[in-house]
């Protein structure tokens, strides 16, 4: 692989890597896409540095879903309530382009909690605990996927550099 084929799998992993955190692109498809393209260009053994950062990639995609999830269901957040708050971060992200991702997200999230602490008897102040516990959630979720990301992107450069 040539020097400018090197720079668009570099590109499409940056952009991939802001993906993660900017939930406009599919981050992880996208770095996985850009070490697709340079482990079949490049061959031999680039497909060992290609297995291993999808292997990173895969786990980082179980555990940003597993960890945080476990926490939110400890802490008595509801699956139900983290699907209406999906469910109005999408509305938001059409009302509010980008920034209504995580406005429609806390907000469903605080007006699920609301309905349940009004029907058990609770107050706002119930309600605001449990949508931090799901801020929480869903930042340690971004963490993880960003650092499996990182990984997998660190161990491209090594096997780009090993293999140049």
């Amino acid at each position: 692989m040539g020097d400018a084929g090197l720079v668009v799998v570099a590109l499409t992993i940056a952009v991939g890597l802001v993906g993660i955190v900017v939930p406009v692109l599919p981050g992880t498809v996208l770095i996985a896409l850009g070490l697709l393209v340079w482990a079949v260009t490049t061959g031999g053994p680039a497909w060992l540095f290609f297995a291993g950062a999808a292997v990173l990639l895969a786990a980082g995609q179980v555990a940003m879903y597993l960890l945080p999830g476990r926490r939110m269901t400890r802490a008595g957040v509801r699956r139900t309530t983290l699907l209406l708050g999906a469910v109005l971060g999408i509305v938001g992200f059409f009302v509010i382009p980008v920034v209504g991702l995580p406005i429609g997200f806390v907000l469903g999230v605080f007006l699920s909690e609301l309905a349940r602490a009004e029907s058990a008897g609770g107050r706002a102040r119930t309600a605001w605990a449990a949508t931090v516990v799901a801020l929480k959630g869903v930042g340690l979720s971004v963490a993880l996927e960003a650092s499996a990301g990182l990984a997998a992107t660190v161990l491209w450069v090594v096997g780009a550099l090993t293999l140049r």
